[in-house]
């Protein structure tokens, strides 16, 4: 089944509300003001995945649709040369942990976009190269 461009677009939201449910409101590290997912959304996922099953399927969702969707753009950029990557993708969980590891010390956290944070560590250990 092919996922259409509206479908990418909810994408967001499903993880949002997968988020909000895995701990009581209280204690659930937020999203950004803008209602994108947090750094601190993404720690508190990659502390909770070892103990947590729901926590391990939010997060396994999470980056592995990131990797996917950076994959297809960087696919289409290189077919039109916009984009060359000298080795291949990838992000585990490791990797997403120091990829947010300075952001995570950070007191405002709760309103770093963690996904741009994310994307910019995937490519830049891909070599990649992104033409104008």
């Amino acid at each position: 089944m092919a996922l259409r461009s509206t479908d990418w677009a909810t994408f967001p939201f499903i993880l949002f509300a997968a988020f909000s449910g895995l701990a009581s409101p209280s204690t659930a590290a937020p999203s950004t003001a803008q209602g994108q997912v947090s750094v601190a959304q993404v720690i508190e996922m990659l502390d909770k995945a070892p103990t947590e099953r729901v926590a391990r399927q939010v997060l396994t969702a999470y980056l592995s649709g990131l990797g996917e969707a950076a994959g297809v753009l960087l696919t289409a950029g290189s077919d039109a040369r916009l984009a060359r990557c000298s080795k291949a993708l990838s992000l585990s969980d490791a990797q997403a942990r120091q990829a947010l590891a300075a952001a995570g010390r950070r007191k405002d956290r709760n309103e770093i976009a963690a996904t741009p944070l994310l994307l910019n560590d995937m490519i830049k250990r891909a070599a990649c190269r992104l033409e104008p």
